[in-house]
């Protein structure tokens, strides 16, 4: 295997970034990420509308571990290890659900929503030594949220979650701050597995420069539809700090949020403006067109992608080896919606990027086809380097560039800085870089 160092051909003076494409196929690398990455960083959980009501549970696996979360008898969101502190079963069995004590299904050991172990049969038959505060369900080291949106680490000493997200704090503003009333995830979920590297799935999600060659059956149905196919898709790239990216670009088609489009209907255009007008009111006009005119790929590292385009996806993925990962996404609406608008956010969703619409089973097929090609070792590197020496356009590579970089210095535990392109400081809020101009994509 290649030195760890030299992974990573990062050369901005020359134009030159590669990636070696055992990071893609090598075991001994897949159980570096998992100690170094996964078991280091911030991890998304689920959001907070998920539990909406006191005593509502969520289950789910996080880096490998068994979790669950809830709404406690206070209101409070908890996140508990879904193992029992007792012989190691799991408590929660359901992947969702309503309960007011959590009962082990092994030994009967009983837990309340604030994870407190407040029975079990035959307590008498412990010994002195027997304390019930030591014995009730464990959280994992570290807890936090932004804006409704939880994450776990169970690294210790990780930097508040707030910190860590950096520039991708912008973003999730953006989202959140479409609503009054918050945002909600509707029920239910697509679950669907990839065979390929996770990391091309983030390569992937947040690329522009496939957009049209691999997804040529949307734009011929949009034809169809009489939606003019674009010659030209202002654009950009962003590294917002810690690994975390964005890939910003004009929203071809409206969205239900604030940006009327003829597909949506007449009758949909007096009630999306009214969204508008609330907006301007309350945000100004450049903050609204940002909003309502922008879509946005969102990764935050190391493997969260919130999609708010035509609908608002969350999807996260998490590997089980180099070659194999399994994906969940959920579609969020604002909770102001109903009716047609928020039929037409469901429809987009399922159109392009439900598990068979016009987007996804592209790109499972490429990603595949990607790892079958990695076996071609003789070819040893993948090239990056689009747009290392321009302004950055909408079909650069810079946000996936910034992925990377984290990437490296986690698994080789190399220093961290972030890097410089055309001296264009990556990292950080929108606000601190320099803003180039727009390309097509």
């Amino acid at each position: 295997m290649v030195n760890l160092k030299d992974l990573i051909i990062d050369r901005p003076q020359d134009g030159k970034f590669k990636v070696h494409r055992s990071t893609m196929t090598s075991d001994e690398i897949f159980g570096l990420e998992k100690e170094r990455i996964f078991d280091r960083c911030w991890l998304y959980v689920g959001h907070e509308s998920e539990v909406e009501n006191i005593g509502d549970y969520r289950r789910r696996v996080v880096a490998g571990r068994p979790i669950f979360f809830n709404r406690d008898q206070d209101g409070q969101i908890r996140v508990f290890l879904n193992t029992c502190p007792h012989r190691g079963a799991m408590i929660c069995r359901r992947d969702e659900g309503n309960a007011k004590i959590f009962q082990c299904f092994y030994h009967a050991w009983s837990f309340n929503t604030k994870g407190e172990l407040v029975g079990m049969p035959d307590e008498a038959g412990y010994g002195s030594g027997f304390d019930r505060k030591e014995l009730g369900l464990s959280p994992p080291p570290r807890v936090d949220s932004y804006r409704g949106f939880y994450f776990l680490s169970f690294n210790s000493k990780i930097e508040d979650l707030a910190t860590y997200l950096a520039g991708a704090k912008e973003y999730l503003d953006l989202i959140v701050d479409q609503t009054e009333l918050g945002l909600r995830t509707i029920r239910g979920s697509n679950k669907y597995h990839i065979k390929a590297n996770w990391k091309l799935l983030v390569e992937n999600s947040i690329d522009g420069y496939h957009v049209f060659p691999t997804h040529q059956t949307y734009w011929d149905y949009m034809a169809l539809e009489g939606m003019a196919i674009p010659k030209n898709r202002p654009g950009i790239g962003r590294a917002l700090g810690n690994g975390h990216a964005v890939m910003e670009n004009d929203c071809l088609y409206g969205r239900p949020i604030a940006f009327w489009n003829p597909l949506f209907g007449e009758e949909a255009k007096e009630p999306i403006a009214q969204i508008r007008a609330r907006l301007v009111k309350k945000y100004g006009e450049e903050r609204t067109v940002r909003m309502a005119e922008k879509s946005r790929n969102l990764l935050i590292f190391p493997n969260l992608i919130i999609n708010d385009t035509t609908s608002i996806t969350v999807r996260i993925f998490w590997p089980t080896a180099p070659d194999y990962m399994e994906v969940t996404a959920w579609e969020m609406a604002t909770k102001e919606e109903s009716g047609p608008l928020l039929a037409r956010r469901l429809d987009n969703f399922l159109t392009f990027l439900g598990p068979g619409g016009f987007a996804t089973p592209d790109d499972t097929e490429a990603l595949e086809s990607c790892q079958m090609g990695f076996n071609a070792r003789e070819l040893e590197w993948s090239d990056i380097s689009r747009g290392m020496q321009r302004a950055p356009e909408g079909k650069d590579e810079l946000q996936i560039r910034a992925f990377w970089r984290r990437w490296h210095s986690l698994v080789a535990e190399t220093p961290y800085e972030e890097n410089t392109e055309n001296g264009v400081r990556l990292g950080g809020r929108v606000s601190d870089l320099v803003q180039l101009g727009a390309g097509d994509d």
